[in-house]
């Protein structure tokens, strides 16, 4: 067997890799980063809290592993953090969890497999990791309502053979099921749906913290060009959004278009927000890229038939069999074929609509 570092977030997720590995005969050692908002909250709802990683070292304690803690702010801050805020104060919809684990989460696990000596590395993620004719492939996890791979297509290619995904073979239930029964500290805690250093989901908040002069007012301009109000801050919205419009129609509005270099918000009837086309840069490929393809522009979306078409550029045109609802520039496009990910990258234009 062999030695893994497990990258512990205090959550039932993480705790349960470690359990199931070291069930599996492996030499495991917990790791846990210290982030960003572990210098000053102490709720236990996020993986960069105080509390959380307090719960990790209990859980490793209980599990009989080593478990270390790994500072690693500076770099959170600087990869994922300011891209963050300059992202929405481009008029964009960033994804912080792809940016963690490009930039902070996976290469650092590495670095301290590294220097540990360990062969593998393993996260809490839903996932299955498979060799197929010779080749380490990224393959759906078996619960469809948690396969988390929308959030992996980032991963370097060259580490794929150390990577260890048990959760990939299990359901939510099963896991927690199992935490119960070892009565580890994640087992109480419940399920986290927020960006892990943003207090209740508030982003807005949280950049006009960091950027006061963003809140700057400008028009909302309607489908005829006309002006029908005015936002605070184009970071305070998202493609798709309804709430928060402050303006009066006589049918429900959406936000369809962030203009950033002249700070105004365009709306429209939600037919608007639909497109079948989107263009994608940044481009990662973990499997060779094939024509027809499933895709997902959102983690919680069933991945829907598409087409890849390759830009001159190196970009790729992702073009849906039928129109989806308020792809955003700066969201993740993610390609598979069955249930294999090919890859994925980000979103810079959005194409024709229906």
């Amino acid at each position: 067997m062999s030695k893994v570092i497990v990258g512990m977030s205090g959550g039932v997720d993480s705790s349960v890799t470690a359990h199931l590995l070291r069930e599996q005969g492996h030499d495991v050692t917990g790791v846990s980063f210290m982030l960003w908002e572990t210098r000053d909250r102490t709720d236990f709802r996020t993986c960069c809290s105080v509390e959380a990683i307090n719960g990790a070292s209990e859980t490793a304690r209980i599990l009989g592993i080593p478990h270390r803690v790994v500072d690693v702010r500076g770099e959170f801050i600087e990869k994922v953090i300011e891209p963050f805020v300059d992202s929405y104060l481009r008029g964009m919809t960033p994804n912080p969890c792809v940016l963690c684990n490009l930039h902070v989460k996976f290469p650092y696990l590495v670095k301290a497999a590294d220097e540990a000596g360990a062969e593998c590395i393993s996260t809490g993620h839903y996932a299955r990791v498979e060799k197929d004719e010779g080749a380490w492939l990224l393959k759906k996890g078996f619960d469809p309502g948690k396969d988390q791979t929308y959030f992996l297509y980032v991963l370097d290619r060259d580490i794929m053979g150390r990577l260890l995904f048990p959760l990939g073979y299990h359901t939510k239930e099963r896991v927690r099921d199992i935490a119960r029964g070892l009565n580890l500290p994640a087992a109480r805690r419940p399920e986290s749906v927020e960006i892990c250093f943003i207090p209740e989901g508030d982003y807005p908040s949280f950049i006009r913290g960091i950027v006061p002069e963003a809140a700057r007012s400008g028009p909302v301009i309607g489908p005829d060009g006309s002006v029908l109000g005015t936002h605070q801050g184009i970071f305070n919205y998202t493609v798709g959004q309804r709430r928060g419009l402050n303006v009066s129609s006589a049918e429900p509005l959406y936000v369809i278009r962030i203009d950033a270099e002249n700070n105004a918000i365009h709306v429209g009837p939600r037919h608007m927000a639909f497109h079948r086309e989107v263009l994608v840069k940044d481009l990662n490929w973990i499997a060779p890229p094939v024509e027809r393809v499933t895709a997902k522009i959102r983690s919680m979306m069933k991945d829907e038939p598409a087409v890849l078409v390759t830009e001159e550029n190196g970009s790729v045109r992702l073009i849906f069999d039928e129109p989806q609802w308020a792809p955003a520039p700066g969201q993740s496009a993610v390609f598979y074929n069955g249930d294999v990910v090919l890859g994925g990258g980000m979103i810079t234009e959005t194409g024709p609509g229906r």
